[in-house]
């Protein structure tokens, strides 16, 4: 059964006329905005054992006939100096929030201001996850939106999508978000 589903899937990309598309994609934010749960979610995999990212991880997702390579850099201050090098070439910019940390926001708002100034990033779409939408506490994507003055983001398609990784509940929707941006770029 798998080597028919192999060779169908094969036949079905030699009619569309292309192969998967790569693209790639940056998820920042500041330590504990839950980047690498998302991260493992997106790739489903185990979201219980995770400790604070020392680097980066990459991890290829496939969805939408496109294979996502999804750079997971850490968010610690000390780490942020770095982020500027991993931006050549790409495709676009996820950034997390941690909705529930309200005594970040100026924080997470200043850093995101200047990562989208960075020549690397000039147009490139931004997806802003509002995570942690489970908790009490946490703000709505709307008022995060207004904080960190997305609006006047007119160089670029935005979009900001309320989740929690934990449960996974948005993060899919975030997903289609991005594909259907990769896809309305290629026309």
């Amino acid at each position: 059964m798998g080597e028919v589903q192999k060779g169908l899937l094969s036949v079905i990309q030699k009619l569309k006329g292309s192969e998967e598309q790569e693209l790639r994609i940056v998820l920042l934010g500041l330590d504990n905005a839950g980047k690498t749960t998302l991260l493992k979610r997106l790739a489903s995999e185990e979201v219980n054992t995770i400790t604070p990212t020392q680097g980066f991880n990459i991890k290829s997702v496939h969805s939408h006939g496109f294979k996502l390579n999804v750079w997971d850099i850490g968010g610690q201050r000390a780490i942020r100096t770095y982020w500027k090098k991993y931006l050549g070439s790409t495709d676009m910019l996820i950034y997390v929030i941690d909705s529930a940390d309200q005594k970040r926001f100026e924080e997470t708002g200043q850093e995101l201001s200047e990562l989208v100034e960075d020549e690397n990033l000039t147009s490139v779409p931004l997806l802003v996850f509002a995570n942690k939408q489970d908790l009490a506490t946490a703000s709505s994507a709307a008022d995060i939106a207004e904080g960190l003055n997305l609006h006047t983001y007119r160089d670029r398609p935005w979009q900001i999508q309320a989740c929690s990784a934990l449960s996974g509940e948005g993060v899919q929707d975030g997903m289609n978000w991005i594909c259907s941006q990769i896809t309305s770029r290629k026309k």
